[in-house]
């Protein structure tokens, strides 16, 4: 009985070891071949986390990312949210609920996702409240009257510039920018980081991608 039972055991793991290094490896490749899930600029990111809940316990933690540049092997990642209406609470500074996630993997190509500037969304130039929906918002962006998801939008002429020398504004460049080769080939988000050195280095952590998402052809993008 006992053998029968470490047969078992083994089978199920050797079962569990060939669906994550075989079966996953190649469905991923598979998919982000496909124009539905290819990486490109515009694409949306999804990625289920587990993380800490502020106690000993673990839990979910929902994220949805939008590609604002490509350049070389730097991916740049804006966050999808929600911006605050009156004193109306956005759970999360950076994750978003289950229900959010969900529905937005299954509305893709209606969502509307506003890209806005940094100048803009902090109120820098203006005294606003930062991630506040307000008239201004409203004159500048019409799109946020229909939905008020927004990411962090890189102007034209930032886009695709070299890294700079400066180590403040190195530090700021490398934010949310990740290997787009752990991407395509590993389906996992690993961050260029600048680890107490000049140079960027790739994070020894790494998250898992549930799904990258594109709108069907002939969809405007948002």
């Amino acid at each position: 009985m006992k053998k029968i039972l470490l047969v078992f055991i083994v089978a199920v793991i050797a079962l569990y070891a060939f669906k994550r290094l075989v079966v996953e490896p190649y469905l991923w490749k598979r998919a982000i071949s496909t124009p539905e899930h290819q990486l490109q600029m515009g694409s949306f990111i999804f990625s289920k986390q587990s993380g800490h809940n502020g106690s000993q316990s673990m839990e979910n933690q929902y994220f949805i990312f939008r590609v604002t540049e490509i350049q070389g092997d730097h991916v740049r990642l804006a966050v999808v949210r929600q911006l605050r209406a009156g004193d109306q609470i956005v759970e999360g500074d950076f994750s978003t609920t289950k229900k959010a996630y969900g529905e937005l993997k299954d509305n893709i190509n209606s969502l509307v996702a506003t890209g806005i500037s940094r100048d803009d969304l902090y109120g820098r130039r203006t005294g606003r409240d930062p991630l506040q929906i307000d008239a201004y918002l409203l004159e500048k962006y019409p799109a946020l009257k229909t939905s008020r998801y927004y990411f962090e939008d890189v102007p034209a002429y930032r886009r695709n510039r070299p890294v700079p020398q400066d180590q403040m504004e190195r530090s700021e460049y490398f934010s949310l920018v990740y290997s787009k080769k752990e991407i395509i080939e590993h389906g996992r988000l690993v961050a260029w980081i600048l680890n107490n050195s000049p140079e960027p280095e790739l994070s020894n952590r790494s998250e898992k991608i549930d799904l990258i998402l594109n709108r069907a052809v002939g969809v405007a993008a948002q």
